[in-house]
């Protein structure tokens, strides 16, 4: 069975300050993206990537792809107004999809583990009950649920609360089929697993590592700094 990983690297650089796409942001020579993909080419698992990036720059992630020698990269495609429509846009260029284990990681999430890439492959080849993996720790802090008015409406237990990451690891069918639903219902989830709960579908998740982070703010790079897994 195939395994490909999707890389959504079509972000903004606003939130960072940035005037070009913070996937872009360099760290020790080359784009922080590419920390990201080296890590999956050299997965003896995966089988094939496809880079979602900001359209004025797929040439540019071509290059520095070639330049890498990634030799699993099979497409780079046009990234969407939203994460979601990256992702599809890219799931809509895998070939074989009923017989191939989809991931997808954030491009900007530069501390993927191998053994992330392994686990989740191997729970969903040895668990036909679920249809997706997600990597995610516990939440360290207590979380209120608020109403319109700001006030605090429930406490829920912070145990049965879990931070979502990436990579998430699907079976081709089940998270093309979510996909397709969610653009026909003009639906958008705040992560590609949340379109398989909202069918019915059962993810489990794998405990990742709080190093895992994205990086999304300034505050961020201290994590590159660090070299923190």
């Amino acid at each position: 069975m195939k395994y490909c990983f999707i890389v959504a690297a079509a972000g903004i650089g606003r939130r960072m300050g940035l005037d070009y796409p913070k996937q872009f942001l360099e760290y020790k020579g080359e784009p922080i993206f590419l920390k990201v993909i080296k890590k999956i080419q050299e997965s003896p698992l995966v089988t094939d990537i496809i880079i979602a990036t900001n359209s004025e720059y797929i040439d540019t992630v071509e290059r520095l792809c070639k330049d890498k020698n990634i030799s699993k990269l099979k497409k780079v495609v046009a990234g969407g107004n939203e994460r979601q429509d990256s992702v599809y846009n890219a799931l809509c260029h895998i070939e074989d999809i009923e017989n191939t284990i989809v991931g997808v990681q954030d491009g900007v999430r530069p501390f993927i583990r191998e053994s992330y890439i392994e686990e989740a492959y191997e729970e969903l080849v040895d668990n036909e009950k679920i249809s997706g993996v997600v990597i995610g720790v516990v939440v360290k802090d207590t979380i209120k649920i608020l109403d319109e008015d700001g006030c605090v409406l429930e406490t829920p237990n912070r145990a049965k609360l879990i931070a979502a990451q990436t990579p998430q690891v699907f079976r081709g069918a089940d998270i093309m089929e979510a996909y397709k639903k969610a653009n026909l219902e003009n639906f958008y989830g705040t992560d590609s697993s949340s379109l398989l709960e909202k069918m019915g579908k059962k993810v489990k998740v794998i405990e990742g590592s709080y190093g895992n982070i994205k990086i999304t703010t300034s505050e961020d790079l201290i994590y590159l700094e660090g070299e923190m897994v």
